[in-house]
């Protein structure tokens, strides 16, 4: 939903009681559902980024697919979308807000969701997002919570797009590179790799964004009772994001990331080098869909998936009823 601080702000706050309020904040899913009737149940998400890249129009694609990847991770689909939009109007020419404005209508459009307004302050920094609202059916619904024992978990796009973004406006990664590899997969919608895994079993999913994929593994552990073992050798990674850290690039969150799990239960299994480490804590723009099956159907979700044009799928990690949370092997 939002970053660390925001959940530690909404300790003490009374949940709501409302029994048709089917997910709210108790769990850190990536949305709200609220039940309309007995078959439709309206799924609430916002969110909104600052320029990973300085390309508009890429910038508004990558926010909107951001936004719009929290519907998806409920098993649900996009509806309505209203543009949340901050820009510096006394220095920014209004040709750049127009272009990052299209790039998140062109990516609505391709959800096949309505764009149908939104709002804007004047700010000294260009801020762009969606509030989405979209539906599921109630009996249907995947949140975070619900992993269980005998599980694997699939990740549906690679990790390190932090680091790569701090490269590019540091001047040591080439911003075409980063358009050419890159930008096509992280500005991608998650819609075509949800409807394969809603034909198996689902039990859990996330996307992974900001807390990285130690965060998110860890939430899905915790809101499930559950632990997961993290295959590091599987992860998958973007082109040119190890030799960043390799370098000593990393990005602002990483260090909150790290102090996040540290309260937690993490146990590493495996000898890593400090550049391999910050990876697993590299924060996501529109990161992939991490998604719990039952372990006999993983491979041939998986398989499915890179069938339809998911070539970066892969299983990353099993879910066991060992004591709750998370190691790296």
């Amino acid at each position: 939903m939002g970053p660390a601080d925001l959940s530690d702000a909404l300790k003490g706050f009374n949940s709501p009681i409302d029994p048709d309020l089917l997910v709210g904040f108790e769990t850190s899913d990536d949305a709200a559902v609220y039940r309309i009737s007995d078959d439709v149940a309206m799924i609430n998400t916002v969110d909104f980024i600052t320029p990973p890249v300085d390309d508009p129009y890429w910038f508004g694609q990558i926010s909107a697919a951001n936004s719009i990847s929290d519907v998806y991770s409920m098993g649900g689909k996009p509806l309505t979308a209203l543009n949340v939009v901050m820009f510096p109007t006394k220095h920014l020419d209004m040709g750049v807000l127009r272009e990052i404005l299209k790039g998140g209508h062109d990516k609505v459009m391709e959800a096949g969701a309505c764009l149908v307004g939104g709002h804007s302050v004047d700010d000294n920094e260009p801020k762009y997002g969606l509030c989405v609202n979209g539906s599921v059916h109630p009996d249907r619904i995947i949140t975070n919570a619900g992993a269980q024992p005998g599980d694997a978990l699939i990740l549906t796009k690679p990790l390190g797009s932090g680091v790569l973004f701090n490269a590019v406006r540091a001047g040591k990664f080439d911003f075409n590179d980063l358009a050419r590899e890159t930008l096509p997969l992280i500005a991608a919608l998650n819609d075509k790799a949800m409807d394969l895994a809603l034909q198996y079993d689902v039990h859990a999913a996330t996307d992974v964004t900001g807390f990285g994929i130690l965060g998110h593994s860890l939430e899905m552990a915790l809101a499930s009772n559950t632990h997961i073992t993290l295959d590091y050798s599987r992860l998958p990674f973007y082109e040119g994001a190890p030799e960043m850290y390799k370098k000593g690039e990393t990005t602002g969150s990483n260090g909150a990331n790290r102090a996040m799990v540290a309260r937690y239960n993490l146990m590493v299994g495996k000898k890593l080098s400090k550049a391999e480490e910050e990876l697993m804590y590299d924060p996501q723009t529109s990161g992939g869909l991490l998604i719990a099956v039952p372990s006999d159907q993983a491979d041939q979700l998986v398989k499915d998936m890179r069938g339809a044009g998911i070539s970066t799928a892969v299983r990353v990690a099993e879910v066991t009823d060992e004591n709750t949370g998370l190691t790296v092997r």
